[in-house]
């Protein structure tokens, strides 16, 4: 597995998956925050049909290209869930659910058209499970740089972000335009699902940003540190999972990406700082109150 370092091509996908993977857990506090869970999960299937498009279009396979498709894609997904939610008596559940099966049933359709013409050879199935391995230098410059872009923006208005995140109507009041702020939230969440659909899938991308976020917050009540703590395990997942399915062939990289994930949160969940289960400081603080409340009991 050490060998695999030696190739240049390998230290960029490694490299870039890891910022892929700080980037969706850093958006993913902000979508839990504003409980949006199943948004990622819709926009991510969506991006499938913008990246076969794409591809019929232009006949190549080419990342800068595919995320274009994927971004406008996702955006009109985005479009029709807040518009479906706001002229019709449908809530913003039951609408995600909609867009999310009819967009991907659409691009299950049309990846098999893209096949009879050519779609299979050039690696269009990877963007179901992704495949990072399958990326050339160009791919992997471009999705770093973006993953890099999103974090930029997190932290450059994270004031803002704390007051938008959590009260809205506080925000204008004081003179943050939450509208925008909202919008903000939405190309960002569009930017790093379809950033990272070739290296984890359009089906599992949803994982990388959810799983992380939730781990985190059984570890801190701090947003900063939440973001920090998210963006972190989100990297090391994409890291590890990268490092395991590029060390044999044809193994999907976003499969081992989400059991990384999910090994992580198994661990938040039992041994989390603050909210864990069996964490040392909640044990001893119960103890001793139920020390206390035997004394107490003894002196009566």
């Amino acid at each position: 597995m050490l060998s695999l370092f030696e190739s240049s091509n390998f230290q960029w996908v490694f490299f870039s998956t890891i910022l892929l993977g700080m980037a969706a857990g850093m958006v993913g506090v902000m979508s839990n925050l504003r409980q949006q869970g199943l948004m990622s999960d819709a926009i991510s299937h969506a991006a499938l049909p913008g990246v076969i498009l794409a591809f019929l279009l232009t006949g190549e396979k080419q990342l800068p290209v595919l995320i274009i498709g994927a971004g406008i894609s996702g955006l009109v997904a985005a479009f029709f869930i807040y518009g479906i939610e706001q002229s019709t008596r449908i809530k913003r559940d039951a609408a995600m659910g909609i867009i999310l099966s009819v967009f991907f049933g659409g691009g299950i359709m049309l990846l098999s058209i893209a096949n009879r013409t050519g779609g299979g050879q050039s690696g269009l199935d990877s963007f179901i499970f992704g495949q990072a391995a399958s990326m050339v230098r160009l791919d992997t410059y471009v999705m770093g740089g973006l993953a890099l872009l999103v974090m930029l923006l997190i932290f450059i208005f994270f004031k803002q972000w704390k007051v938008v995140l959590f009260d809205p109507q506080h925000a204008n009041m004081m003179g943050i335009n939450a509208h925008l702020f909202s919008s903000l939230y939405t190309f960002l969440l569009v930017l790093v699902i379809v950033i990272g659909i070739q290296a984890v899938g359009v089906i599992l991308m949803a994982a990388l940003l959810i799983i992380p976020a939730l781990s985190a917050r059984y570890w801190t009540h701090s947003l900063l540190i939440l973001f920090l703590l998210a963006g972190f395990f989100g990297g090391f997942a994409g890291a590890a999972g990268t490092l395991i399915s590029s060390a044999e062939s044809n193994l999907p990289t976003g499969p081992f990406i989400v059991v990384t994930s999910s090994a992580i949160f198994i661990l938040s969940l039992f041994f989390g700082a603050e909210k864990g289960l069996f964490h040392l400081k909640r044990y001893l603080r119960k103890t001793s109150m139920q020390s206390d409340g035997t004394s107490g009991g003894g002196k009566k």
